[in-house]
Parts: C-alpha cells; structure tokens; sequence
C-alpha cells in the first residue's frame, strides 16, 4: 500500500496522535495535527469531544478523512470521535504498538470509557484502513510489546492459524530467556510480521462475518471479562497494586481464568496424552489446559494469577458489557468466552451469584 498516494485522494486529511509518536506521526505529511497524552485516564468522553471541537475549529466536513496514530487507546478514542463528529466522518488508524495492530486498530470498534469502566461508550464504524507497520515497534517498551503479545496468543487461542500459538509462545519464550527482542533482528523480524499477518487475518475473518457482535465476534473477548474487573479493581481498591497491569497483562490473567472456568464446567478438553514413542512426560508437565496455558504465558514473561480474590472483582463482572440480566428471574448471566483447547472456544451464559 502507497500510504501517501492514498491520502492524497482525500480531500481533507487531519491527524490525531499521541504525543509519544508525534515525530513518527509528521512524517505522513504536513496535514493538521492534533497530539494528546494517551491513557486510559484520557480515553473519556471529554477527550472525544475535545477532538471533534478541534476537527470544526479546523473546517473538517464530512468527507474528511482523520488519521489516528499510536496505541489502542488512541484508534479507540480517535475512531469513537469520527463516528460522532457530524455523525460520522472517514477515519483511519495507523497502529504504533503490537496491541493496536492485532486487535484494537481492527474490527472497527470504538469507544471510551465511562468513569472507571472500560469502554463503556461506544460505536462500531469501520476505519478506511490499517496501516501495518512493524518496523515502528523497535521503539516499543518491553512491557507495551508483551502486552500486545497477549492479544496475538489470545487470537491463536480462538483460531490456531499456521500454528501461530506454538510460534508466538516460541518468539516470546526466546526474547524472555535471550533478552533479545524479536524487532531487533531479521529473522524474528520477519517472523514477528507474518504472526502479526497472521493474527490480524483471523480478525478480520470474524469480523467480516459478524461486524456488529450479535454472535461469533463475541469470541475475540476471550479473556477481557476478567481483564475489564482487574482493570476496575486496581483504580478501586486500597490494596491494588503500585504499578497497574497493563490491559494485555489484565487478558493474559483472564485467559487462564477463562480456562480455570472451562474446567470447572467441563467444557476444556484434557491435554494429549504423549505418544508411546516420547519419553516419559516429567511429573510436572501440565495435565490440563489451564496448566498449559499458564506454563506457556509464564514463559513468555506474562503474569498468569489473579491480584485479588474472584468475589472482589463480581461487582465489576456483573457491570460488564457482556452482562444481561435473565428474564423474569432478576439476576444476571455473564456470556464468557471459554476455551476448549488451543484453537477452538465457545461461549457460555453463566448466571453469576444473586
């Protein structure tokens, strides 16, 4: 894809960024810029009405196209913005982080959060485009690139395309035990990419068949019932911790209790037994899907444990997006997204405690 020539066939272009990557962010082109400082504390209503002040203060119409540059939190809060302004205008995300790039800059869900809970508003509008470029995340912090990296086992989780599971817990376990990150060298440059091809063609698979989320595009939440509680808890609670998780650290805890749940319902499948062939397996090899897991995000430098106990996060969980309550009876069911084994969920109502 020619991204100049592109832009060059709107009209009008206009860019948000964060401030992070305003650099990276000029040189698309000398077009109007708007940077902010991304975080969850700024992914507010307030910000996405700041934005669109600014796209009519600038004379944006509605055949404006807006470009937003950086993280999740960015594409989300850029995308809700356009979805709004003059009911809707063209936008676009050019992903600065592994986490953008294989899940938030794609799918076309926008939103921003409503006081402490995640995502709370929002829109579904489709981007012109996504612009994936891997080269940008040489700059990536360790931690932002494993918190993307827990999205992309997440997707493998849900469809094991070209063995990427193996090969993403491969990539990550290397970097964990050589120090050496995947961007830093060809190979697991190209490697990194092809995952990242990968990853997004999955997502863009279901997608296309459920743009709205009425059935199978629920299953890219794996994982995020728990990660939006864990988020919640750490700006409520007394005892959460100094350094807040990041939200794929939040999903790669919640994937486990997602597969700990499985379990508990019998909906997981038990691990192969090894062949006859193989060596006898070591009296610590993981036996089930939850003990895999774990063992294989561990690896990869992800925390795997709930910080709190389950009953503190319910109050979040029942206020969760995915939340609805049962006729007639007044309580509430969770549809929890749950592993079967690598490759394959389902979805699950689960009435939570009255």
């Amino acid at each position: 894809m020619d991204l100049r020539k592109t832009l060059d066939s709107y009209p009008q272009v206009f860019v948000v960024c964060d401030r992070t990557v305003e650099a990276f962010a000029r040189l698309l082109g000398d077009y109007p810029t708007l940077t902010f400082y991304a975080s969850e504390s700024t992914k507010t209503p307030e910000t996405a009405v700041e934005i669109c002040r600014w796209l009519l203060e600038h004379g944006a119409d509605r055949d404006a196209l807006v470009i937003a540059v950086g993280g999740g939190v960015t594409t989300d809060l850029v995308g809700f913005a356009a979805s709004i302004y003059k009911r809707g205008i063209r936008y676009a995300n050019v992903p600065t982080t592994l986490l953008a790039m294989v899940d938030a800059g794609l799918g076309g869900k926008t939103g921003v959060n409503l006081d402490d809970y995640k995502n709370m508003l929002g829109s579904f509008r489709q981007p012109e485009f996504t612009w994936l470029l891997p080269d940008v995340l040489r700059s990536l912090p360790r931690r932002e690139f494993l918190s993307g990296a827990a999205e992309m086992l997440k997707t493998f989780i849900i469809d094991n395309r070209e063995d990427g599971y193996a090969r993403t817990v491969k990539l990550l376990s290397d970097f964990a035990a050589t120090g050496v990150s995947p961007v830093d060298t060809s190979a697991g440059l190209e490697e990194l990419s092809a995952l990242i091809s990968a990853a997004s063609a999955v997502k863009q698979d279901i997608v296309s068949r459920d743009p709205l989320e009425r059935g199978e595009r629920r299953v890219l939440n794996l994982g995020h019932t728990w990660a939006h509680a864990i988020e919640w808890w750490q700006h409520q609670a007394a005892g959460a911790p100094a350094r807040p998780y990041t939200h794929g650290e939040a999903v790669a805890i919640g994937i486990i209790a997602a597969a700990r749940k499985a379990e508990e319902l019998g909906i997981a499948e038990a691990l192969p037994a090894p062949s006859p062939a193989s060596s006898a397996p070591s009296p610590s090899a993981p036996r089930r899907l939850s003990e895999k897991l774990a063992a294989d995000f561990a690896a990869c430098g992800l925390p795997t444990e709930l910080p709190c106990s389950e009953d503190e996060l319910a109050a979040a969980i029942a206020r969760d997006k995915k939340a609805e309550a049962s006729k007639g009876s007044g309580s509430k069911t969770v549809n929890y997204v749950l592993p079967v084994r690598i490759g394959k969920v389902v979805i699950s109502a689960v009435s939570l405690p009255s």
